[in-house]
């Protein structure tokens, strides 16, 4: 017999050899296998016992779409001026999902892009998959209506191409009809276009790439159906569907309209609302069938400074309509469910989207974004497993952190939870700091910034940062260096420090620790607001005040979210 693993292994007892062949198989798993297993400490949807729970994914993953290619499933979603955009996401069972890549590396026109744009950029994304290759739709209310290509929806998907020029197009979203040709639906918005609440129809290219018919009105919701919006454009049985909500993101409801005809007349009903729920304005999604034959709608639910986190419901196409939810009373209204079995599947993986890093690989941990296109200066990932961010000049005539495109952040994941940073900062002068960060319309900072020879603690703080408010300092203590650099040239001193942000009930507290075991409580609570269009985001700042002589920077050794 050949020698194996096994043969060169001492005699064990049971136990030990248990756990030595539980480290034999982990290594002999490929690494992708391994690292899909992360779960989250802080929120699970899979109840682990045949049941979900919503929200499916608690974080701000706004105007979600969802495509099915055979038992895979591929969600994406708004990403404004967050950069890289259009996150992808994995599943398979529509509970547990997990980040896979972003469509989107820059935003274009890049020198626009280059600085913090809030709210605009990538409005309400549509993905599809049609003949081997994936497509996200999305319109950018000041340009048109773009769209991106990739054989592997982990990426590399290709550069943007414009398909329809114009102001105002917004919510696109294509369809591949039997006969090979394609349309494509948008919606209108009212703060670009001067008018909203209707839909129109135009057709594309064969292959989805350019307008070659003008735009057609389908739907104009009026009084009745004020704000339609977010519309999903399907083909089922002799039926087009139109898939949206209407009413408004707080208060509205979900339409489903029918016609025989592309270009309409379209019959609408109301197939999902509030009701007696908690869920107020059961808002934009999409519809799967998936291949064990059954249907779901993926919705999102605004929840204020979390965000807008999404919600997966049932759909019962008994009456010819989509029934989505729990429609108790039987008038083809449904209601959000909170629990409810799990969609049939193969899986039995319990994941949810990254949310710790430990920094230990020379990649971007994919849950990060920028507040702007990315700037190699702002920082990157070291093979000495950290993350290194320089302090970046703060830009002329800045009033707050609003301003800044080098904030590194991402959504917040739970309702409850505690986020701590280890960080060394390393300053080269005076004015030159860093730390974490609850940004918001209303932010808050802990920042450690050198002052002489030392380090000063500082709470930088703003509210009505999105309309021009300006940010305030508070001194909250002195700490001393850890070391000072011994290389003559261009001297740093070090400070090796814990930061911690304790988030539950809508209220951010801070706290710091020279030792990672006691926390000392620092400054103001915060009451967290969210940005625009989008939910709080946390996660790292590192600036500069006086722009003379080298960057220093912070080495994030970890960010770790855990349970309070």
């Amino acid at each position: 017999m050949k020698n194996n693993v096994f043969s060169a292994l001492p005699r064990l007892g049971s136990r030990q050899f248990f756990r030595v062949l539980a480290v034999v198989c982990l290594l002999a798993t490929p690494f992708s296998a391994v690292w899909a297993q992360d779960e989250s400490k802080v929120w699970r949807p899979d109840l682990a016992n045949g049941n979900y729970r919503n929200p499916v994914l608690y974080a701000d993953y706004s105007d979600p779409d969802v495509v099915a290619v055979g038992e895979d499933y591929y969600l994406t979603a708004s990403s404004f001026n967050c950069i890289p955009g259009l996150p992808i996401l994995h599943s398979r069972d529509l509970v547990n999902w997990r980040l896979i890549g972003h469509a989107l590396q820059t935003q274009w026109p890049k020198e626009v892009f280059d600085l913090p744009q809030h709210g605009k950029g990538v409005w309400a994304p549509a993905i599809r998959h049609h003949e081997g290759e994936f497509y996200i739709y999305w319109g950018d209310p000041d340009r048109g209506v773009f769209v991106v290509k990739a054989s592997d929806p982990a990426g590399p998907w290709t550069a943007p191409v414009c398909v329809v020029e114009g102001r105002g197009l917004i919510d696109p979203c294509p369809l591949w009809d039997d006969d090979g040709r394609c349309y494509l639906v948008n919606a209108w918005a009212g703060s670009r276009a001067g008018f909203n609440s209707v839909l129109t129809v135009r057709e594309l290219s064969a292959d989805g790439m350019r307008a070659i018919g003008k735009p057609r009105l389908v739907f104009d919701g009026g009084q009745e159906h004020h704000t339609t919006e977010g519309p999903k454009l399907y083909k089922r049985g002799e039926y087009y569907w139109i898939m949206c909500p209407a009413g408004g993101v707080q208060q509205g409801w979900q339409l489903a309209m029918r016609s025989k005809h592309i270009y309409g007349p379209c019959k609408a009903r109301v197939v999902m609302a509030q009701g007696k729920t908690t869920v107020n304005g059961p808002h934009q999604g999409g519809w799967v069938h998936t291949a064990q034959g059954e249907d779901w709608f993926l919705h999102f639910n605004d929840q204020d400074a979390y965000g807008r986190v999404v919600f997966l419901q049932p759909v019962d196409w008994t009456s010819g309509w989509p029934v989505m939810g729990h429609d108790a009373d039987g008038d083809g209204c449904g209601e959000p469910y909170l629990t409810f079995r799990k969609p049939k599947s193969g899986s039995a993986l319990r994941v949810n989207p990254q949310e710790s890093d430990e920094f230990d690989t020379s990649e971007w941990g994919l849950q990060w974004q920028w507040q702007a296109n990315y700037d190699e200066r702002w920082g990157m990932p070291t093979h000495a497993g950290c993350l290194r961010l320089y302090t970046a000049d703060l830009p002329v005539g800045c009033k707050s952190l609003w301003d800044v495109g080098n904030l590194l952040l991402q959504k917040l994941p739970a309702p409850r939870f505690v986020a701590t940073a280890k960080l060394r900062m390393a300053a080269k002068g005076d004015g030159q700091y860093g730390g974490v960060v609850m940004m918001g319309m209303d932010y808050q900072a802990l920042v450690v910034e050198r002052r002489g020879d030392g380090f000063d603690l500082v709470q930088l703080a703003c509210r009505e940062a999105d309309t021009g408010g300006v940010e305030t300092r508070k001194l909250l203590g002195r700490l001393e260096a850890t070391a000072r650099d011994t290389i003559p040239y261009s001297p740093a001193i070090y400070l090796d420090v814990y930061l911690r942000m304790s988030v539950a009930d809508g209220l951010c507290r801070f706290a710091y620790s020279t030792d990672g075991r006691r926390f000392h409580a620092m400054g103001d609570v915060l009451k967290m607001r969210q940005g625009k269009w989008i939910g709080a985001k946390m996660g790292f700042v590192s600036e500069r005040s006086q722009t003379a002589g080298n960057r220093g920077w912070i080495d994030a050794d970890w960010f770790r979210v855990a349970a309070e």
